[in-house]
């Protein structure tokens, strides 16, 4: 009978052919159509290059060819989970170009919208970064409490996703009567939801070994890369625009600036990322019951200031928190109906840049879970 004995091999210096493999460009989890170039030896990811142009959106030429009132729907279709972020920078913008200034009343129903998108915008991620992971239940408890905030945001515009309803000058419409008994049956709901979530998710021994540890992506490279939004604030970073640079009436609302704490594992990591857009759920939730509290003058015509004609004349840069990170537009006016030159600056553009820094040496596995902690939207990147 043959001796059996336990054979220890080396195997530091021995290393496999790399090879090439393409995720996408269909890859369903994406928001859109995206290309990641991989490169493997064995599970392990040596580089990632992303590659995107594949919707071919051409949103700042057809800028150029509309006037100042038509492009608020095509900005609507950027980030398209999101339109009432979309809307509210570029339309802040042109009324600073005219000069035009609205009553708290109209910056308090705009600010609502907002963060009314935000809280939607935020439970798509985290529903759809479950799932990633293998979790499914969560994403049907998020987009059940996502349904209450879309049917009030289209009883206010007639939309169900791109709404056109900021305008500028004003808005589509007034609030309907039972607006306020509507957020606060939200407000109610989506805190029962999220601490359901806390438990059945974020605190999961399964989740927490697939995100914890993962993707870290320290402060200077974020910074370095101009990463913003959840994206740097999970890498310890107390960067929010409505804060630092505040607009419409933030300056007058009391929320926290969440950051990451490194609490399961390291900061940064895709664990943090995903737990900064839980609590900034509960942040925006705070932000619109004080809002609600400036909505008081039902006599007000929310239309009356919106101007016959927009022509304006000059440049600027106008920006706002996008629930992805800073999203902003440089709007060259020359005095004519339709502006000379629009240009959107994406936060998920410049988030998705930073996939090779926080990929490599991970399994190809953890690539997906890191794709998913970014949250991008491919109609955004792709203007």
């Amino acid at each position: 009978m043959s001796e059996i004995r336990d054979v220890a091999i080396d195997l530091g210096n021995v290393h496999t052919e790399h090879m090439k493999l393409n995720v996408g460009p269909q890859h369903p989890s994406t928001h859109g159509v995206l290309r990641l170039m991989v490169e493997l030896e064995g599970e392990i990811v040596v580089d990632v290059v992303p590659h995107i142009g594949y919707l071919h959106r051409c949103f700042e030429k057809v800028c150029e060819q509309n006037t100042y009132t038509q492009i608020v729907p095509y900005v609507d279709r950027m980030d398209y989970v999101n339109s009432m972020n979309n809307e509210l920078p570029y339309v802040i913008g042109v009324e600073k170009l005219l000069g035009i200034t609205v009553s708290e009343r109209i910056e308090a129903i705009r600010v609502i919208c907002a963060e009314l998108d935000r809280i939607a915008s935020h439970e798509i991620a985290v529903a759809t970064f479950g799932m990633d992971a293998g979790a499914f239940t969560p994403f049907l408890y998020l987009f059940r409490d996502r349904e209450k905030i879309l049917w009030v945001l289209e009883k206010l515009s007639g939309s169900r996703l791109l709404y056109n309803y900021i305008r500028i000058g004003g808005l589509m419409r007034d609030v309907y009567p039972t607006f306020k008994d509507d957020l606060r049956d939200i407000i109610k709901t989506v805190r029962e939801t999220n601490a359901e979530i806390n438990n059945l998710l974020n605190d999961n021994k399964i989740f927490v070994e697939r995100c914890a540890n993962i993707g870290i992506l320290p402060p200077d490279v974020a910074i370095n890369y101009g990463a913003s939004g959840p994206m740097l604030r999970a890498s310890g970073v107390r960067h929010d625009l409505r804060r630092v640079d505040p607009y419409s009436i933030y300056n007058k609302l009391d929320f926290e600036v969440c950051v990451g704490t490194g609490t399961m594992g390291t900061v940064g990591d895709s664990w943090d990322r995903n737990w900064v857009r839980m609590l900034e759920m509960e942040q925006s939730l705070r932000i619109i019951e004080q809002a609600m509290e400036m909505i008081t003058d039902s006599s007000e015509d929310v239309r009356a200031g919106i101007p016959k004609r927009i022509a304006p004349k000059g440049e600027l840069y106008s920006r706002a928190e996008n629930p992805k990170g800073e999203l902003g537009f440089y709007i060259v006016g020359d005095g004519k109906a339709k502006p000379q030159r629009v240009k959107g600056r994406s936060p998920c553009y410049v988030n998705l840049s930073i996939i090779p820094e926080i990929s490599k040496g991970y399994m190809f596995a953890d690539l997906i879970i890191i794709l998913g902690s970014i949250d991008i939207v491919l109609g955004e990147i792709d203007r």
